[in-house]
């Protein structure tokens, strides 16, 4: 199965995040979601969540 990764940088927010998450794909949506609500403030369900994160990960090419 392929890496995948998000990164905070490519979405505008107040927090200025740099955070970039890499991993299979659950892994990074699980992470995500914690992570917007968290440090971003998010507090939609955890499901739209997870879509907003599954329409914006990108493959991991050639990351470990």
């Amino acid at each position: 199965m392929t890496r995948k990764f998000i990164d905070c940088r490519e979405v505008p927010s107040d927090v200025n995040c740099s955070l970039a998450i890499y991993g299979e794909p659950e892994e990074v949506v699980q992470a995500t979601v914690q992570h917007m609500k968290t440090t971003h403030g998010h507090t939609e369900a955890d499901e739209e969540l997870a879509e907003m994160v599954r329409s914006g990960m990108k493959d991991a090419t050639g990351a470990a």
